[in-house]
């Protein structure tokens, strides 16, 4: 049962990837985000270097993403039993906050990306709360709590 769980876990977790990309994306295209390219895009061209073709920069970004998204996602579901929307949205934020203070220095972008602009904490916290709260409202949805309570409502 552990197995399948991580996998589901997994799975939820690239679902809530997908939709916090998605809402990244409509942003930059709109103009409305304050980042100046999709943070995945700007750490995999630092690691490899910006000189490597696009269109390898953003395959890596996105299956770099996606695999980061599902790990997390199958971490949940290892150690919470029910996943909840609380759950989800508190490892939304535990994320977030380690981005702001490793990814977003390693990029220049300084903490929290004020080198840049402070807009971008904003930004990037609410793309993790939609990233915690798709994963904590979906990953034991279906699944009968043992304790009684509803994921969507319990702590």
């Amino acid at each position: 049962m552990t197995q399948q769980r991580l996998k589901a876990g997994f799975g939820y977790g690239v679902v809530a990837t997908i939709a916090m990309s998605i809402l990244m994306l409509l942003a930059l295209v709109s103009g409305m985000s304050p980042m100046p390219q999709p943070i995945p895009k700007v750490v995999v061209a630092h690691l490899v270097g910006s000189g490597a073709p696009k269109p390898i920069l953003m395959a890596l970004a996105v299956g770099l993403h996606l695999g980061y998204g599902g790990l997390f996602g199958a971490i949940l579901a290892r150690i919470a039993r029910p996943v909840t929307l609380r759950k989800g949205i508190s490892l939304g934020v535990g994320l977030w906050v380690i981005m702001q203070v490793t990814f977003l220095p390693f990029l220049d972008w300084g903490l929290f990306g004020t080198a840049i602009t402070p807009q971008i904490a904003v930004a990037t916290l609410v793309l993790h709360l939609v990233y915690g709260g798709v994963l904590g409202w979906s990953m034991d949805r279906d699944m009968p709590s043992t304790s009684g309570e509803s994921p969507t409502t319990a702590d």
